[in-house]
């Protein structure tokens, strides 16, 4: 070879080094720019369940040091007080009224009460963009793992632009937990932990790419199931004088936590903790006890009541982001925020939009991230669950410090000050005609905006039968509720 040519050799092989390091930057600063996401979705969770939010008996260090390196949302709410319509909520990013999927599916009724109560949708619609989709277009890796509870298989979380998928169900321990037949699942496997191991794989191979990962546990759903060693360890924890304090329920809260600690240890070993959102909360509220009776389990309080209703707790939610050097650590924000938040959030953080038309509810939780103390360009959020559960059908509006209940069966308003009564105690409407009425039409036309479905008048209605529960799968009474054991499954 020549000189001439082991000249033009050499600045080939320069220009190909030059091009190939311009590609990595780029590709390292488009990685950059779109952060991966790690979003994890506890199932009935209370708003006082974790350590960080006053709990006295649970040990929650992982999300706790969560709480600590990013922000904590102390008034943030489930879109409803039952978990599908939260779950397409988040999916859709709007108001679960437009969707008319209002109640968990397939729901149930009672066919004897004062109001017949509107047909609920049996899925979420295949033309909604998820987040999955969203992401995916964003040029994202995008992952479902556990609890979709959001229609048949054809409704699947593959058929809604989750590249990777596995739907779980059932129970806490296998072989009881259900899942695709093909799925290998170790012997006495805990669910917790098997989703935690598939989100944790899916990061692993995945890490060089921008990915998008929910991780839906079913924990701490009943029915109460958790490792004997853990059950032991708060069986003979000293409990508080108050609150409710069961082992099993407490041992349950602590696989979750534990399940937070795993995910956050393999970002920080694959070196992805400064370059990814990890984002923590529930679907709804704190359930008390199976709706077949038995043991009172948890507490809600201070928040008054329960998953079912749209007193704060049926509602009200923990949210915990992690953003590092974006989310103000260890800050809290005060500001109401809703589950309808998430989509916008979503979008925002991965630098995309949507290119097809759906209306879009929520707003981008950035801003409250940057600077917690902030307040979004909204002035109410809006509930709507027009069912029999642990309550009668109701809306409700929180405009500020303000919220009101409106019951359909008798046309009652509650009007509370969560200032300055957050346990909701005291109904101001008497005391607030004035406030009463003005949101209650606001409440009124946010129906009309969104199409949301309204109960009825029953001509059937039987005071000796009304308490009826049916099934809408089997079309049949659910049956009495009867005295249950809590499972202490080892």
């Amino acid at each position: 070879m020549n000189l001439k040519s082991l000249h033009q050799s050499l600045l080939f092989a320069v220009c190909l080094l030059l091009i190939s390091v311009t590609a990595l930057h780029a590709e390292q600063k488009i990685s950059a720019d779109r952060p991966n996401i790690v979003f994890i979705l506890i199932d009935d969770m209370g708003w006082p369940d974790p350590v960080s939010y006053g709990n006295q008996f649970h040990d929650t260090p992982h999300i706790d040091q969560l709480a600590s390196d990013g922000v904590r949302f102390t008034d943030f709410y489930a879109a409803c007080p039952v978990c599908s319509p939260t779950r397409a909520s988040i999916q859709a990013g709007q108001y679960q009224a437009r969707l008319h999927l209002t109640d968990f599916i397939p729901g149930h009724w009672r066919p004897f009460e004062k109001l017949i109560v509107p047909e609920n949708a049996p899925h979420l619609p295949l033309e909604i963009v998820t987040p999955g989709e969203l992401l995916q277009s964003a040029n994202y890796n995008t992952a479902y793992f556990g609890k979709w509870h959001l229609g048949p298989e054809s409704h699947n979380p593959d058929q809604q632009g989750y590249q990777t998928s596995l739907v779980t169900g059932g129970r806490h321990f296998a072989p009881r937990f259900r899942t695709t037949p093909s799925t290998r699942i170790p012997n006495k496997a805990y669910l917790a932990d098997f989703l935690t191991d598939k989100t944790i794989e899916f990061i692993r191979q995945n890490k060089s790419k921008p990915f998008f990962v929910q991780l839906s546990h079913y924990a701490v759903h009943i029915p109460l199931e958790a490792k004997q060693q853990m059950i032991r360890k708060y069986q003979q924890k000293p409990k508080p004088a108050y609150g409710i304090n069961n082992p099993v329920y407490a041992a349950m809260v602590a696989h979750v936590d534990d399940s937070v600690g795993r995910i956050v240890a393999a970002l920080e070993e694959l070196k992805l903790t400064e370059n990814t959102v990890v984002i923590f909360t529930s679907d709804n509220g704190g359930l008390r006890q199976s709706f077949s009776g038995g043991d009172i389990v948890s507490t809600n309080a201070p928040l008054r009541d329960e998953k079912g209703s749209l007193y704060e707790g049926g509602i009200r939610v923990p949210l915990i982001i992690k953003w590092p050097g974006v989310a103000a650590a260890g800050k809290t924000c005060a500001e109401p925020t809703i589950s309808i938040d998430f989509w916008p959030t979503f979008a925002e953080i991965a630098h995309t939009t949507l290119q097809e038309h759906q209306t879009i509810d929520g707003l981008s939780l950035l801003p409250l991230l940057k600077d917690p103390s902030s307040h979004l360009n909204r002035e109410e959020i809006y509930f709507h669950y027009p069912h029999y559960h642990h309550s009668t059908p109701a809306s409700a509006i929180r405009a500020g410090d303000w919220k009101l209940i409106e019951f359909f069966a008798d046309g009652n308003l509650e009007l509370y000050n969560l200032q300055q009564d957050l346990s909701e105690t005291t109904n101001l409407a008497a005391k607030n005609p004035e406030k009463a009425v003005e949101l209650q039409q606001k409440l009124a036309d946010w129906r009309t905006r969104t199409g949301a479905a309204l109960p009825v008048k029953n001509p059937k209605y039987d005071p000796a039968r009304a308490s009826e529960f049916w099934n809408r799968r089997t079309n049949q009474p659910v049956p009495e509720r009867r005295k249950t054991r809590i499972d202490q499954t080892n």
